[in-house]
């Protein structure tokens, strides 16, 4: 089926199936993110747990060595574990499934609404220059 040939539910669905898909990628963006924050702030602890070692706070170094850096961000997983659950499960589920319905309603064409909307203001863009009068 082309663009031409949904309805307006079509049209309207497919667009929110498109925003839903760029609000998920934004949301993987910031997974990734909080990952990287993670890492960084484990390296700082890391440098802490030396400062405290060299400053003769052995048991306070050692609970931050043991307990605390290899422990998980969320119930003792890490935050790559969760970057890529999200990936492969969730995010992944739910374009493959966006880029399904839209295979079906407009043959796999993304931004449909988008391109009406370029497509009208054109025409009226155009319509508008038939109109003018000549100089």
């Amino acid at each position: 089926m082309s663009r031409e040939d949904l309805t307006d539910d079509e049209r309207d669905a497919l667009h929110e199936f498109q925003l839903a898909a760029e609000y998920l990628q934004r949301a993987y963006g910031d997974l990734l993110e909080c990952h990287h924050a993670v890492g960084h702030a484990m390296d700082r602890m890391s440098d802490a747990e030396e400062l405290l070692r060299d400053a003769g706070h052995e048991e306070l170094a050692d609970e931050l060595r043991h307990e605390h850096l290899p422990a998980g961000a969320i119930e003792d997983k890490w935050t790559y574990e969760i970057v890529e659950e999200f990936r492969d499960g969730f995010y992944a589920d739910l374009t493959d499934y966006e880029a399904a319905v839209r295979e079906e309603l407009a043959d796999g064409e993304r931004h449909i609404s988008e391109k009406r909307q370029r497509d009208q203001l054109r025409e009226r863009a155009a319509d508008g220059l038939a109109e003018s009068p000549g100089e």
